[in-house]
């Protein structure tokens, strides 16, 4: 398995001068997934959990509903000049009967660790419908409990502490207890990974719940949140125009600016207490 950090010499410059030290990285390596030995996504992610991401990958395009919709899923292919496994080639084995994924040249799912939909034909593509729709969930979270997340999530990134270069997902039931936390170079990759763990865990539908983040509400999460059946999404930074829309027309509950004892909720308030 990669390393989650690289230790590179840097050079400090400061007020009293310069100075050489060495400084923690965040690891980013490209993670190719495969679907049946056939390439769908290559993605820049930090190293760890990547079964979750894939789960949470193929969730969030529809191709999964469940953990057992998997038959295995297994690294392969990918060797260094010394011949060790660079645990970047992970293929997904598809159960029987479970449809394989759109593979055409429209869908282009190269990705960044910047963005998750870059490469999408169009907006259409991503306008997946979710066989977890989150606009019925009831879930009601205090006031109190929201105001919480940031600094629970805060806490639980451990590689962030080293490098101050990852974003952080997590998923909390709706009187704030953090289920799982995942850090990534990527936003989309973080929630992946969360949603992964969610879908293997018999977490989804995630009823109940609250997706928190800790960089801004960008359109392809709530997507990812609509796809898992999330009712509730929490960013500590600003929403998009298309996540605000599409949150809306979806039934989650967005939440944006949480930072302190204040926040903008942008859609559907009634959840909040």
């Amino acid at each position: 398995m990669g390393r989650l950090t690289i230790r590179r010499p840097v050079l400090r410059l400061g007020p009293d001068g310069a100075r050489r030290r060495p400084d923690s990285l965040a690891a980013e390596e490209p993670l190719e997934i495969r679907v049946g030995g056939k390439p769908l996504s290559v993605t820049m992610r930090t190293p760890g959990h990547d079964v979750e991401l894939a789960h949470g990958f193929l969730l969030t395009e529809g191709v999964l509903g469940s953990s057992e919709d998997v038959a295995v899923a297994r690294y392969c292919d990918s060797v260094d000049a010394d011949g060790r496994n660079t645990y970047n080639v992970l293929d997904v084995a598809l159960a029987p009967g479970v449809e394989p994924p759109d593979t055409s040249v429209e869908r282009n799912f190269y990705t960044t660790s910047s963005c998750g939909v870059c490469g999408k034909a169009s907006l259409d593509a991503v306008r997946l419908k979710t066989r977890f729709s989150p606009a019925a969930d009831q879930v009601s979270v205090s006031y109190r409990t929201l105001v919480t997340l940031p600094d629970t999530l805060r806490e639980a990134q451990r590689v962030f502490d080293s490098t101050g270069g990852l974003h952080a997902a997590g998923l909390f039931t709706g009187d704030g207890r953090l289920l799982v936390a995942r850090e990534d170079v990527g936003r989309h990759n973080a929630v992946d990974k969360v949603l992964g763990w969610a879908l293997l865990n018999g977490h989804v539908p995630a009823t109940g719940t609250v997706l928190m983040v800790s960089g801004r509400a960008s359109f392809e999460l709530v997507q990812k949140a609509v796809m898992a059946g999330v009712p509730m999404l929490a960013a500590v930074s600003a929403p998009s125009s298309l996540a605000v829309e599409l949150a809306d027309e979806a039934g989650v509950t967005l939440v944006g600016f949480l930072r302190g004892e204040s926040m903008n909720v942008y859609t559907h308030p009634d959840r909040i207490s």
